[in-house]
C-alpha cells in the first residue's frame, strides 16, 4: 500500500478507466484492478479492523478512494465469488463516515455517485431508502437515482438480491427464479 496513493486510485478509477469500463463484466479489466490494488484494498481494510477508520478519511479525496477500494474493487477482483462482498459492511461505515463530514458535496458531481453506492449494494432496505434519498436530493442527473430505485425495488420485492444467490450458496424461490430468468437486472 506504500506505493499506491488517494491520487493513484482516483487516476485509475476516473481516468485511465472510465465510465465505460466500471459497470461491465470485463476479465481484463477486472484482473488489472487485482494486480494494481488487491493488495492495498487487503491493507485498508486490515487498518479498518484494528483503527475502526482509515487516514485516507481525512479528505473528501481519501475517503472516496477508500470507498472505490472497499466496494468497487472487490467485486471486480472477485467477480462471481463470495468474496466481491467481503468489504460492503467497511464499505459503507467508510461512506457513512464521509456523508458525516460532508465530504460527498465537496466532490464533483460526476464522482460523488460513488459515495452511495455502498447503499445502492447493501440488501439492507433502510441503505436502499438512504441511496434513494441522496441521489434524488444531491445528484442533479437521473441515471443514479434511476438505478438505486430499481436496486431498492428489487430488496423490496425479494428482501436480497435474487442474482447473488447462487455466489453466495443460497437456495432460489421459485418467484426469484423468474425473475433472474427475465435476465434484466443482476447487481
Amino acid at each position: 500500500m506504500a506505493n499506491v496513493r488517494v491520487q493513484d486510485i482516483l487516476d485509475f478509477w476516473f481516468g485511465e478507466a472510465g465510465a465505460k469500463a466500471w459497470f461491465k463484466k470485463d476479465a481484463n479489466f477486472d484482473a488489472r484492478i487485482k494486480t494494481q490494488f488487491e493488495a492495498t484494498v487487503r491493507r485498508l481494510k486490515e487498518d479498518l479492523d484494528r483503527d475502526g477508520a482509515s487516514v485516507w478519511e481525512d479528505s473528501a479525496p481519501g475517503a472516496l478512494a477508500l470507498i472505490l477500494c472497499l466496494d468497487q474493487f472487490p467485486r471486480n477482483m472477485h467477480r462471481d465469488s463470495p468474496r466481491a462482498f467481503f468489504y460492503d459492511g467497511a464499505a459503507r461505515c467508510a461512506a457513512k463516515r464521509a456523508l458525516g463530514r460532508g465530504y460527498d458535496r465537496e466532490t464533483l458531481e460526476e464522482r460523488r455517485a460513488f459515495f452511495y453506492m455502498p447503499f445502492m449494494h447493501s440488501e439492507e432496505i433502510a441503505d436502499q431508502d438512504l441511496c434513494v434519498e441522496l441521489a434524488c436530493e444531491r445528484l442533479e442527473g437521473g441515471q443514479t437515482a434511476h438505478h438505486a430505485r430499481r436496486h431498492r425495488d428489487v430488496i423490496r420485492r425479494f428482501g436480497r438480491f435474487p442474482h447473488r444467490n447462487k455466489i453466495l450458496g443460497r437456495p432460489n424461490t421459485d418467484e426469484e427464479e423468474a425473475f433472474i430468468g427475465q435476465g434484466k437486472f443482476a447487481p
